[in-house]
């Protein structure tokens, strides 16, 4: 993975059609078959921020009023990337000889990077946890966390849309175009727009093609 193609899955997705429809069921167990497992909450080893003596002086640079950008990508800061692999370590600072703090355990799931020094990146989760990655472990692959449970996927970004398939909240799904209030997402064989505002890995006013 390349440092420039950097740019941000927690537990299932169950879809079902809309209303009492024939083989509603059926959707449901195929969708079941392929969702991903729970989005393993990251581990804590020993949590703790990161302090203040080990942040490299220069971790952005100004790109203008209100805009950062990152001192080694150009990259703008923060911005959504996803976990590469299955595991990643999060370090207390920008080196292997640094303690691991937290074990970010699913693949996919969605961080957002906060700073960048050499070939490290540190990044966060919905929660704020998360500490210095190794940007070999992030992918530029854009995905978005279910925040609301058995949240709707519609046919169109309009809130009398039909439904084509419900997401748990922890579901991760892979993000699509985004209006500045509707988000298409797609996951488990379904795809369908959903409220910006009901997942986590997209800035409210970002809009994407």
């Amino acid at each position: 993975m390349t440092q420039q193609g950097e740019t941000m899955n927690r537990r299932r997705l169950a879809g079902t059609r809309a209303g009492t429809r024939a083989g509603a069921r059926a959707m449901m167990l195929g969708l079941a078959l392929l969702l991903a497992a729970p989005a393993a909450d990251a581990a804590p080893v020993a949590p703790s921020q990161l302090p203040e003596a080990l942040v490299p002086l220069v971790l952005a640079q100004s790109a203008g009023p209100g805009t950062q950008r990152g001192a080694v990508t150009n990259l703008p800061l923060p911005r959504y990337v996803s976990l590469k692999g299955n595991e990643g370590n999060a370090r207390r600072g920008p080196s292997l000889s640094h303690r691991i703090d937290w074990v970010f355990r699913h693949a996919g799931m969605p961080l957002r990077v906060t700073a960048e020094f050499g070939h490290w990146r540190r990044v966060e989760d919905r929660d704020g946890a998360g500490g210095w990655v190794h940007y070999a472990l992030l992918s530029g692959v854009r995905t978005a966390l279910v925040t609301q449970d058995m949240l709707e996927l519609r046919t169109r970004p309009t809130e009398n849309a039909e439904v084509v398939a419900r997401a748990e909240a922890g579901a991760i799904l892979r993000l699509g175009e985004c209006n500045p209030d509707w988000c298409r997402v797609s996951g488990g064989g379904q795809r369908g727009w959903v409220p910006k505002a009901t997942i986590w890995g997209v800035d409210p006013g970002e809009t994407r093609d």
